[in-house]
């Protein structure tokens, strides 16, 4: 039998161990030490953002970012049907209520749809963008950036500016991308919005075991959001808190890693980009199969493979899943869309189109950085032969 191919884990060839092993030498392990603060500087030094506070995870990440954007009981938050739940149930921690947007071609949200939406469901009275169905404020959109996609944040920041959104942006999966060209030419996905943050699980391109980190250029955000993943300790010293606060900040260990992570990132995204070219100069060859592009404004972190199926191929997406798994190789279909799970089907949607087509085409193939050339040739010869 073939050696199993996973789909997602980490590289962890670097200085990890070195400065794990550090960390507990000098017996900083949890939530204290240097290794905190400097990871945080380093990852805002990365993505060029004024600044960066670490967090246990993305989800974490995302519900005080909402919290200190503004979001509070009872407002509205448009967001993305296709992505993984976790960008959406922090909306709901906090008592909002997210209407779910259709994805584009790239999978990220549809920035048209989003604008048409606004233009002719809402009312803008009095710099607030109110719903017409449910008569409530809608204050913020959250985008995804898809696989280590980029949203069209031109157009975004546009709808944005003209109906008093605050932005946030989800960038769990796409760290070190960034635009090429236009006017966000240069910035880094989570550096646009108002507000970014990024995950560290063990399958992102680069990872803590968990962990997450959030980027802003307003520096009275990021002051708030480490105020709030601190328990809103008011006194160090006397243990006074001012409001209702959260036990949300990473290890000194989790940072140790993710250093080690930071400094291979680069070298990450080369092997992730020639692996992407080899898989689809080779699949399009394929009848019926495809990778699906990233976006050609971008320097993707190429995350995510989106291998796309279509009638022509002799089997359909969950055909290839079980016929991958029986090769011993590791696929999984894209998200199940969160407007259709249980906790979110009364919630509104407008217009959910594409993305249900590509929920049944897409499947996501093996992508780690430690993949050797020839286990990209087999899963390839694989999908070549299905029969």
């Amino acid at each position: 039998m073939k050696k199993f191919i996973p789909l997602s884990v980490p590289n962890l060839k670097g200085k990890e161990l070195e400065y794990i092993t550090h960390a507990v030498e000098t017996e900083w392990v949890s939530t204290g030490g240097p290794y905190v603060n400097e990871f945080e500087e380093k990852i805002a030094e990365y993505v060029k953002a004024k600044g960066a506070v670490s967090c246990q995870n993305g989800t974490s990440g995302l519900h005080i970012a909402l919290l200190v954007s503004g979001i509070i009981f009872g407002d509205e938050v448009i967001v993305p049907t296709l992505t993984f739940i976790a960008a959406v149930n922090p909306v709901k921690y906090i008592g909002a209520e997210p209407i779910f947007m259709d994805c584009d071609d790239s999978l990220t949200m549809d920035a048209d749809k989003l604008l048409e939406f606004c233009e002719t469901e809402c009312s803008f009275i009095k710099g607030q963008l109110i719903n017409g169905q449910s008569k409530k404020w809608i204050k913020a959109v959250l985008v995804v950036h898809v696989f280590g996609n980029m949203t069209d944040m031109e157009k975004i920041m546009a709808v944005a500016d003209r109906f008093n959104l605050k932005v946030i942006e989800d960038a769990t999966e796409a760290i070190g991308t960034y635009f090429t060209e236009g006017k966000y030419n240069g910035k880094y996905a989570g550096t646009i919005g108002t507000i970014g943050v990024y995950s560290f699980n063990g399958n992102k391109i680069i990872t803590t075991g968990g962990g997450g980190m959030i980027v802003s250029d307003d520096e009275e955000l990021l002051k708030k959001a480490k105020h709030l993943i601190t328990q809103a300790k008011s006194d160090e010293l006397f243990y006074t808190h001012d409001e209702i606060g959260y036990n949300y900040r990473m290890t000194n260990l989790q940072a140790a890693m993710g250093l080690a992570q930071l400094e291979q990132l680069e070298d990450f995204i080369k092997i992730k980009e020639i692996n992407y070219k080899l898989y689809k100069e080779k699949i399009e060859e394929i009848p019926g199969l495809s990778i699906m592009n990233f976006n050609n404004n971008i320097r993707a972190n190429y995350w995510f493979y989106a291998l796309k199926c279509d009638n022509e191929y002799p089997l359909n997406r969950d055909e290839i899943i079980h016929y991958l798994t029986s090769k011993n190789i590791q696929s999984r279909p894209i998200w199940g869309l969160i407007s259709e799970q249980k906790p979110y089907k009364n919630c509104q949607t407008y217009k959910i189109e594409k993305a249900k087509y590509y929920l049944d085409h897409v499947v996501n193939i093996p992508c780690s950085t430690n993949l050797l050339k020839k286990d990209l040739l087999y899963v390839i010869e694989c999908l070549k032969d299905p029969c």
